[in-house]
């Protein structure tokens, strides 16, 4: 088994990367000396592809194949292949951020130790999720490692687009553009390693519109289950106004959308506040020293970005799931031979679209995406739903 059998529908990138690691395993036979000689390999990638691809994925495997001791790289059997996939390789560093940006002092810690040599693989490899994250000041701490990089150092930046990064990155970076997966391959995947039913997983797969990861919870989590229905339901019920403010009241709240870890009330802040104090060696209520307020500050700050970027993530799916949903309106009144993304809710699309005209349902579209933009623009959540959903009315 390889690892890069869970890449779904890429096919070329797979053959462009496995090209890269043949030259890979010839340089390192050759003692790294012609590390940068080697049209195939390049020591800084940019992993590009729609969201659900699977970049993150294609940067792991990746990895590991980098790493491979096993006959064919990438086998996927060997421990280094295993230890990279698990996460658990000491030369596989790997950053993400649940914030709204990437800091740069993050990733210069990540730049310093890009100089070092391996300790148990034949590579140290940096990945870095959502490199699109990155302001221009977090860049260019990047920017010199790359330019002169560690003859044993491989950087992977994931992001949606080539654009999303700053040209003098993408300059010197591969890049290796992904797809998106037909949905027949991702309920293929879902039956296959998941153990979902084939119906369930088709049903799963289509909803997410091939976004692997958004497939998977669907098919497995009912809580992401949950919320999918329960912003469908919501918008299938607007009739007025009035319904239109109970349903953006219900949909910013992660508790009534049965969204765990987003919820954040004085007694949860205190909670927190107690730990972090704790972890410094403070008791709540205690005077910080002068020495740690600042550090005491910046953990705080990040706890509230953190919460916000999780809140604003569960309003984009559901805005996501309702632009789905009048697409789907404009495939029936337009006669389009396509499947419905949304084929379990059939019903109710085919009656909104028995009431509005393609013209209003393509607004609609216009508007929830819309709303999306504003989203990123730290718009409040409640008014930016009462808006959105008071042009949803029938």
């Amino acid at each position: 088994m390889s690892v890069f059998d869970e890449l779904v529908g890429q096919q070329e990138a797979v053959a462009d990367l496995t090209r890269a690691v043949k030259a890979a395993r010839k340089i390192a036979g050759a003692g790294f000396g012609s590390a940068r000689g080697n049209s195939a390999m390049s020591h800084a990638w940019l992993m590009t592809g729609p969201p659900g691809s699977g970049r993150s994925l294609a940067a792991r495997a990746f990895a590991a194949a980098l790493q491979c001791t096993g006959p064919t790289p990438g086998c996927g059997e060997c421990s280094q292949c295993k230890a990279v996939m698990a996460g658990q390789h000491p030369d596989v560093s790997s950053l993400s951020t649940d914030l709204v940006t990437i800091k740069a002092d993050e990733v210069r810690a990540y730049v310093a130790s890009s100089y070092q040599a391996p300790g148990s693989g034949s590579w140290k490899v940096f990945i870095i999720e959502d490199a699109d994250r990155m302001v221009e000041r977090t860049t260019n701490v990047l920017l010199k490692a790359i330019e002169e990089p560690g003859p044993r150092t491989v950087w992977l930046l994931c992001t949606a687009a080539v654009a999303d990064v700053l040209p003098t990155i993408r300059s010197r970076c591969r890049n290796v553009n992904l797809v998106t997966p037909a949905v027949d391959e991702v309920a293929r995947l879902l039956v296959e390693r998941e153990g979902v039913e084939p119906e369930a997983a088709l049903v799963a797969a289509q909803a997410a519109q091939s976004h692997i990861g958004v497939a998977k919870a669907l098919a497995t989590d009912p809580e992401a289950a949950g919320l999918r229905k329960k912003t469908l339901d919501a918008l299938a019920s607007i009739h007025g106004v009035g319904d239109a403010a109970v349903a953006a009241w219900m949909l910013v709240d992660p508790e009534l959308m049965g969204v765990s870890n987003t919820k954040r009330d004085k007694e949860s802040e205190e909670r927190e506040e107690a730990e972090r104090l704790a972890a410094l060696g403070l008791e709540a209520g205690a005077r910080v020293p002068a020495a740690v307020r600042s550090q005491v500050k910046a953990t705080s700050v990040d706890s509230k970005r953190r919460a916000t970027r999780t809140l604003h993530d569960m309003i984009d799916r559901e805005l996501t799931y309702m632009i789905s949903f009048y697409r789907d309106v404009v495939a029936v009144q337009l006669g389009a031979q396509v499947s419905l993304i949304n084929g379990d809710y059939a019903q109710a699309i085919q009656k909104v679209s028995a009431g509005i005209g393609p013209s209003e349902a393509l607004y609609r579209i216009d508007t929830l995406s819309e709303a999306r933009e504003r989203l990123r623009s730290n718009v409040a959540p409640q008014l930016l739903m009462e808006a959105a959903l008071s042009a949803m009315r029938q």
